[in-house]
């Protein structure tokens, strides 16, 4: 039955309803800046995601992204919906509510009761990488290279999940060192700083895990320049798998997140609320740990 729907380009009627209605406007309320999006292209991957699909559909992208500290969302009218990528305070969310109803988070999941959202699962994919590190390769050196990543939500300050959960696995299981953790920015000159540094402090360990790819590949630039081979000496892996993780040298060992993916989605979660849905979805995608030649 489905092999002859897709045959006969059957449309369900909520995606007819989507496809007969002509110029939607959406804002994309964006939480990095152009040249951190060029220094760590993870969002540039979602946002490309959005923009194909907003494409296709026919629906008006306004971009915008913080300026003197706030997102200018009240300039604009006649806006069906808002796509927020990236984490956002509670007054950011509140002042994105106050311009549409129709809200999808991306790469985050404020009050998932109140609004869709689409993201990873963090613990998961983070405990995939740690039992591949300590169980399945044995090391029990074992390095952190990471990146600033805080919102304030009141009184509270949330850090970055993957090294929040790099600790608690390491201390449960007696291996977290405080001297193999480095944090600087998401971006390749900060990996290779942080490398340098680690070499400085004689703070090497036998294996890194790096928070995103750019970080992974400035760190295996430093290691290359300081004469230490990769994996027999320092293994590194890291986390997005961004196009250019395939052509490092070694090729790196990463998690794959489907960016893509996430943004095309996020377009087709805001379509259903423009249209009609009530009910609130909180969608996980899939991540897969790619083994490669830096581990």
């Amino acid at each position: 039955i489905f092999e002859i729907a897709e045959d006969l380009e059957y449309n369900t009627p909520r995606r007819k309803k989507i496809e007969k209605k002509q110029e939607l406007n959406i804002i994309l309320a964006y939480w990095y800046k152009v040249v951190q999006e060029i220094d760590d292209p993870y969002y540039l991957s979602i946002r490309q995601g959005i923009e194909r699909a907003s494409n296709k559909y026919n629906i008006n992208v306004i971009r915008i992204t913080k300026t003197e500290n706030r997102y200018e969302t009240d300039i604009h009218t006649n806006i069906d919906g808002i796509i927020a990528v990236g984490r956002f305070t509670e007054e950011e969310t509140i002042n994105f509510k106050k311009v549409s109803d129709n809200i999808v988070f991306v790469d985050y999941s404020p009050q998932s009761q109140n609004y869709d959202s689409i993201t990873i699962d963090f613990e998961k994919s983070m405990l995939e990488i740690m039992d591949f590190i300590v169980v399945e390769k044995g090391y029990k050196e074992i390095g952190y290279l990471g990146g600033k990543e805080l919102v304030k939500n009141k009184d509270r300050i949330n850090g970055d999940p993957r090294e929040l959960i790099f600790k608690e696995y390491l201390s449960n299981k007696k291996l977290y060192n405080p001297k193999y953790l480095f944090v600087d920015q998401f971006s390749s000159s900060s990996g290779y700083e942080m490398i340098m540094a680690a070499n400085e402090k004689l703070s090497l360990p036998k294996i890194f895990f790096a928070a995103s790819d750019s970080i992974a590949i400035g760190a295996i630039k430093a290691i290359h320049e300081l004469g230490i081979k990769i994996p027999e000496e320092i293994a590194i892996v890291g986390f997005n798998d961004i196009p250019t993780a395939l052509y490092t040298y070694p090729p790196l060992t990463t998690l794959r997140i489907p960016t893509e993916f996430m943004g095309e989605r996020a377009v087709e979660l805001l379509m259903e609320k423009i249209y009609g849905r009530d009910i609130n979805i909180k969608l996980t995608v899939a991540t897969e740990l790619i083994r490669r030649g830096t581990t």
